[in-house]
Formats: structure tokens, sequence, C-alpha cells
């Protein structure tokens, strides 16, 4: 028995080591193989089970609930649900989201013998989940005894937050109980703050200033790694010293303050928020934060940006117009130095100001008395209206990305999208996570596409079960309109529902889950109003928002034809 009164067995310090971490819930779904462990996991004051529909659910909602408190928790039992949720562990990898996979596995005794287990493909080798999960988590154990338990069990979650990359654990089924005096008393992780070299840093910092203050109109643009390298202070230190017109890349939305002087928008190529990509492509130099350059990010490789003029910043290597790098030196210490040194020029935020022309208002707001079609742009136009520091958006992969990108987001409201993995289906797990991270200290607002919300929507049921009260807006605009913009077949059609019945009939006649069906402006329009009511804030609110089978954004026109560009390249000449 350990000090605190609970039995010092693998589970209880693996239970404890997650609330010690500030993990308030996990998700899971039981098997026979982990049914101890989440026996002890359940005597941990503090720490609330929540049980998922399937695996792969349970894998995007701890993505969410990671995105929120830093670190997350997946149980899931051998195989079957290991290689279930796998897909989601690679979306979170992408993210560089500190998630911990916890399996139940094989009795002790089995390893090592010739027997065939169920949850296996019918080999006497129980290793191939582990080979798999080898390729998308920084660090894995397979847990055989309890004398070295509690090391294996620290050494992994320390990679885990030293990394911010998810990590597995196996657990054998009949050693989750087992007490043991090594796990009684879990000391407080600690390991030592990396620092910069100081000799690189200061050549480093002479090297960026050299270039900065002779540049004509400098600017600068952050990306996604920004979080990962929790940079977000400095990043807004050096902006407001520079002056430098502030862009963030598409998947770094939401990792800065909008409401910076000199913050401009979206940079996304073609796709880039108005005047960003003519702000930033003519530059003279370009000081680049944690980006990432994929082919969605660069809108099929059609970006402008050249390496002579790029300062690139990454996690502890910078590099400076393709022609130096400097290792060894940390992105908050790069910022900060500079921010406290940088001369400042503000040439290329009066060059946007010159250029920029406010968007209009679209076309049909208000016509007719609200009686007009549902269209994106005015939904949009409404959903902007009702943002504030108390609301965390969610943004599922397809045409979400490219309007949830033009939302100014106020300070303190949150932001979440999967780009780089981009798995549709992701937002409906994410929405249980992030709201259960947030209890009620902010309200998710999840922008979710039929095609999408057909893949995952068992997870509502964890959703009404568990309290959360997020307003889901389902854009319904009968196919997975992303895909048809970048490669259109039959392919792309779905069986169409009635949604709203659907949530209806999974709530169970709850109180506390009110649906509506929007066709028109007004309707959505009221919708949202009842939603955000004093007496539907403790609520599941599920708005159908039905609009035009074509009825997309812009930039999803031009970004789904160059990426089916970049896409269609014929092959090298052999």
């Amino acid at each position: 028995m350990s000090d605190s009164g609970l039995p010092a067995n693998i589970g209880t310090y693996l239970g404890r080591r997650f609330v010690e971490f500030g993990v308030e819930d996990f998700f899971c779904v039981p098997g026979d193989y982990n049914l101890v462990l989440l026996d002890q996991f359940l005597k941990i004051p503090g720490l609330r089970m929540i049980n998922c529909c399937n695996e792969l659910n349970a894998g995007y909602a701890a993505d969410g609930y990671a995105r929120v408190k830093g670190v997350a928790v997946l149980v899931v039992t051998f195989t079957v649900g290991g290689l279930s949720c796998i897909n989601a562990v690679a979306g979170a990898y992408s993210d560089d989201l500190p998630l911990i996979v916890i399996s139940g596995c094989p009795n002790s005794n089995d390893f090592g013998t010739e027997r065939v287990l169920h949850h296996t493909i019918g080999l006497p080798n129980f290793r191939q989940t582990l080979a798999c999960y080898k390729e998308v988590t920084c660090k894995q154990a397979v847990i055989k005894s309890t004398e070295n338990a509690a090391k294996k069990i620290d050494d992994c979650l320390e990679s885990c937050l030293r990394h911010r990359k998810p990590v597995y654990i196996e657990v054998a089924c009949n050693l989750s109980a087992v007490e043991h005096g090594s796990l009684s008393a879990p000391r407080p992780l600690m390991w030592p703050t990396e620092a910069s070299n100081e000799h690189e840093l200061d050549a480093c910092i002479e090297e960026i200033l050299s270039v900065l203050n002779a540049a004509v109109k400098p600017v600068l643009v952050s990306g996604s790694r920004v979080r990962k390298n929790q940079a977000k202070e400095a990043l807004h230190l050096f902006a407001d010293k520079c002056g430098y017109a502030f862009a963030n890349m598409p998947n770094g939305k939401g990792m800065v303050d909008e409401d910076s002087s000199t913050y401009i928008g979206t940079y996304w190529g073609q796709v880039s928020s108005p005047f960003v990509c003519e702000t930033v492509e003519s530059a003279d130099i370009y000081v680049f934060v944690g980006p990432v350059f994929n082919d969605y990010t660069t809108t099929g490789y059609s970006t402008l940006i050249k390496d002579e003029k790029m300062i690139l910043i990454k996690g502890r290597e910078v590099s400076v117009c393709g022609r130096k790098r400097f290792h060894g030196v940390r992105m908050c210490d790069v910022l900060e130095r500079l921010a406290g040194k940088v001369r400042k020029n503000d040439a290329s935020m009066r060059n946007y100001r010159r250029m920029f022309v406010p968007t209009s208002l679209p076309p049909a707001l208000g016509r007719s008395g609200g009686n007009e079609p549902l269209t994106t742009n005015v939904l949009m136009h409404h959903v902007q209206g009702i943002l504030s520091p108390g609301i965390a958006v969610c943004a599922e992969t397809g045409d979400s990305w490219f309007n949830g990108q033009k939302l100014r987001l106020p300070r303190g409201a949150q932001y979440e999208f999967q780009m780089q993995y981009g798995s549709i289906g992701w937002s409906v797990g994410a929405v249980l996570g992030m709201s259960s991270a947030l209890k009620h200290d902010k309200r998710v607002l999840a922008l979710i596409g039929d095609g999408s919300f057909q893949m995952t929507c068992q997870e509502i049921s964890s959703m009404v079960k568990f309290g959360c009260n997020p307003i889901i807006l389902l854009i319904n605009n009968d196919g997975y309109t992303i895909e048809v913009e970048i490669h259109d077949g039959p392919y792309n059609n779905i069986h169409r529902w009635d949604y709203c019945k659907f949530v209806e009939s999974i709530s169970n006649g709850s109180s506390n889950v009110h649906t509506y069906k929007a066709t028109t402006e007004g309707e959505a329009k009221t919708a949202l109003e009842e939603a955000l009511s004093e007496e539907r804030a403790d609520c599941l609110n599920f708005i159908e928002c039905i609009v035009d089978r074509d009825d997309c954004s812009k930039e999803l026109l031009e970004w789904g034809s160059r990426v089916a560009a970049a896409n269609g390249r014929p092959p090298n000449p052999q």
C-alpha cells in the first residue's frame, strides 16, 4: 500500500502520474486485456474515465484533449484496440501532441511461448502492434515485470513530454494490480532544461541582425511549431519590437494573438487573407518561425518564397538566407534576444495598409427578411459575430479549413484543426476531447462537414453521456466538397441523412440536447442565438446548416485546383 492509501501497483502508479501532469480525464474502450488496469485507474481521485464508442474516436478525443491540456491519455486493448486507434495517434504525432497510449497485453507467462492467443493475427509473436507503433510514437515499452515497471513508465512519460510526441506502453494483463514496493511513491519527474549554446546563439543573433537591419521591408510569418516549442510569448515580444507586418501560416492559426497591432492575417499562397500574399512575397526578407512547408500549406508548391530571402527559425536550428546555419539555439532564446536588439522597421506594415481594402459583407445578408437560401458566406458572417474569448473553434478538414481561416479571433479564443495529417472525421472526437478538457471554461464551436460527420458521428453519444456542451454546426452540402474540388467523381457522393433526427435518436430524449435545421439566414441566426442563450449554455446544440452542393469558398476552388495540379504532375523521365 502506498503513502496515499492506494495500492502500489502499475495501474495506480500510472494514474498518479497522469494527475501529476494535470490530466483529469482519460479516454478508453474496454477489452479483456485492459479491464483490471481500468479498475486501478478508477481508484485515482480526480481522474475521470470517458469510455468512447470506438478506439479511433477515442484517439481523436485524446488528440483534442491534448491540444487544451498539453497531454492526454488513451487506454485500449491489445492489437484490435491498438490498431484501431493508430490512425488517430499518427495524427497526434504529426501535430506534436503529447499522447500517452496505454494498451493491455497478454499475460506475462505467454510471452516467449508458442501459444496462439485471441486478438492477434494468429501467430505466436505478440510484437506486431508494437512494431506498428514504433513508426508513430517517440518511445515504446512492454511491461512484463513489476520490478522494472516504474523505470520503463517514467522513461516513456519523460520522452512524451520532452519531445511532445505520443508514446506507447503495453502492460501485461496479469500485472496491472500486482503490488510492488517500487511502485509506491512516484517522485516528480525531473529533467534538465535544454539551454542554447551561448557562443552559437551570439553568432546567430549577429548574423540575423546584419540581414534584418539592411532589409527594406521585412515581414514576419509564424507556423504551427511555435506551440511545440512554447514560443508564443517570445514570438509576440519580437513582433511588437520589430514592427514588421506579421502573418501566420494556415496551420499556425490560433497560436498567435490576432488583435496584435501588426497582425495582417493568414499567409497561404494564393488563398491567403486579402493582401497578405502580396505583402509577404514582395518582401525582401521574411522571417519564418516554426513553419511546416508541405503541399497543403504551400498550395501545391505554388508559393513564391525563396530560400535566399528567408530567415528560418526552427526549434533548435536557424538558417539565414540559405547561407549559414546555426545549431543548438532554442527558438525562444533566438526570439527573445532579437527582441532586445532589433531595429524597428514598419515599412511592410505601411505597405500593407496602403493596399488593404476591407472585405465587403456577403451580398445576400439580411435580404428578404433573412428568408434567402442559406449560403456559407452568410453563415460565417454570423459565426464571426458570436466569437468571444469564451469560444474554442474546432474546424474539420474540408471547406471549414478555408472558412475558419477568415475568422478573426478575439484574444483568448482558441482555434484548432488538423492540417498536416488531414484525417477526415477527426473533429467529432476532437470536440469531445476539447469539451472535456475545457469543462465550462470555454465552449467549443465546431465546423463540421456532412461527409466528415458520417465517419465518426457515434461520439455524439459520449458528448451526451458526459455532459458536454458544444455548438456543432453541421455544414450539409451533400458530399465531400474538398475532394470534389481536387478531383470529382461518384465516390464523392454520400447518402443523405436526416442529421437532426440522428442526433435526437442518440440523445434518447435527453433534455440537454437541442437540434435545429437551418435552410435560411434567419433560421441560422435564430439557431445560433438560442444555442448561445443562458438556458442552453450547458447543453449540446446541433445546428444542421443546409447549403447548396456547389457552395464553397473561392479559396477552396483555387487551392483545390493547385493541389490537383501538384498531385497530377507526370512522372519524371526514366
